[in-house]
C-alpha cells in the first residue's frame, strides 16, 4: 500500500466541500487545534479524482484542492512525482501523511473518519464491495483510459506538434500506460486495444445488472465504496456517448439515477465538469459510436 510520510508546500486552491455532520465538525475541531487540513491533488475530469471527491463529500469533509492540468504535464513535474511517483492523480495529504491510489485513498478516508461509514457492516456485503473495487484496479480503469483516449482525448494531443506529443509520452513513468497512450493517440478507435476495452465494459455492465436485480446497491442493501468508486465510470460512459450500453440494462440505469440524486454527486462531480472536455467527448463519441456498436454486436 502506497502510504508514506511527507510534506507539501501550500499551492493554489481550487474548490472545497463542507458538510455539517459529525465528521465535518470533528475535522473542523481538529483543524483549529493543529492547523492541518486535508489536501487533495486532483483534476476536474479525472475518474480517479472524482471518486475520491465523492467519498469526501459523502463524509462531509472539508479539503483544500490543488488542481493539476494533466495535459500540461503537471502530474509529471518533479515536485509532484515526489508525492506520487506514478505521476497520476489523485494524491491525498492528511496531517503530513501522503496517501496515493484512489481505491486506497477511499478506504483510508473511511478508516480515518469513521462516521457515516462507506463499508457495509455485514461481512458478505463487505466482501462483495471489495470484489467490485478490485475489478477497477485490475482492468476496468485501464479499459476506461483506452476508451476515453481512443475516442476523445487523442484529439487534444493531435493538436500539438509531434515533438510535444513525444515529450508528453516520454514523461509517463509506467511503460505499459505509456504504450497504451501512444497507440490511442496514433490509432484512435482502430487501436488494437479498443475492442477489448469496450467489451470489458459490456461484461461489467452485465454483471452489474445481475447484482442489482437482488439489491439496491452493488454490494447489497447499503450504499458503499463500491457505488462511490464506480460513479465516475458510469458518468464517463454517458459523456462518451456510450449511454446505450447502460440504457439497455434497466437495473443499472435506475442505479445510475440514484447515484445522481445523492448530494455527493453534485459536490464531487457535477460542480467540476469541464465544458471543453464535455464538448469534445460528445462530438467524438457520436463519431465513434457506430464502430463501438459493431464491436458490441448491437443491432
Amino acid at each position: 500500500m502506497n502510504v508514506f510520510p511527507g510534506g507539501v508546500d501550500s499551492g493554489p486552491s481550487r474548490g472545497s466541500d463542507s458538510g455539517d455532520d459529525r465528521a465535518a465538525r470533528w475535522l473542523a475541531a481538529r483543524q483549529r487545534e493543529d492547523g492541518e487540513v486535508l489536501e487533495l491533488y486532483h483534476n476536474d475530469m479525472s475518474t480517479c479524482a472524482k471518486k475520491v471527491r465523492v467519498a469526501l463529500a459523502e463524509k462531509g469533509l472539508e479539503w483544500q484542492g490543488h488542481h493539476l492540468n494533466l495535459r500540461a504535464g503537471d502530474a509529471q513535474k518533479a515536485e509532484y512525482l515526489k508525492l506520487n511517483p506514478g505521476g497520476v492523480v489523485p494524491t491525498l495529504i492528511d496531517d503530513g501523511v501522503v496517501v496515493i491510489e484512489s481505491t486506497v485513498i477511499n478506504e483510508y478516508i473511511d478508516d480515518a473518519f469513521p462516521d457515516r461509514p462507506l463499508r457495509p457492516k455485514d461481512a458478505v456485503e463487505r466482501a462483495r464491495m471489495r470484489l467490485w473495487t478490485k475489478q477497477l484496479d485490475e482492468g476496468v480503469h485501464a479499459a476506461t483510459g483506452v476508451i476515453s483516449s481512443c475516442i476523445a482525448f487523442r484529439h487534444q494531443h493531435l493538436a500539438r506538434t509531434p515533438e510535444q506529443v513525444a515529450e508528453y509520452l516520454a514523461k509517463i513513468p509506467n511503460a505499459e500506460r505509456r504504450e497504451r497512450t501512444r497507440q490511442a493517440i496514433e490509432l484512435g478507435v482502430d487501436s488494437p486495444q479498443f475492442p477489448d476495452a469496450i467489451k470489458r465494459f459490456e461484461k461489467l455492465l452485465a454483471d452489474m445488472e445481475a447484482a442489482l436485480a437482488d439489491h439496491k446497491w452493488l454490494a447489497g442493501d447499503s450504499y458503499s465504496l463500491a457505488d462511490v468508486n464506480y460513479t465516475p465510470y458510469m458518468i464517463r460512459l454517458e459523456h462518451l456517448q456510450l449511454g446505450a450500453m447502460i440504457d439497455k440494462r434497466p437495473k443499472v440505469k435506475a442505479w445510475g439515477e440514484r447515484l445522481k440524486e445523492r448530494p455527493s454527486w453534485a459536490k464531487g462531480i457535477g460542480q467540476w465538469l469541464n465544458q471543453a472536455y464535455l464538448g469534445l467527448m460528445e462530438e467524438k463519441g457520436m463519431e465513434a459510436w457506430p464502430k463501438a456498436k459493431r464491436i458490441l454486436g448491437y443491432v
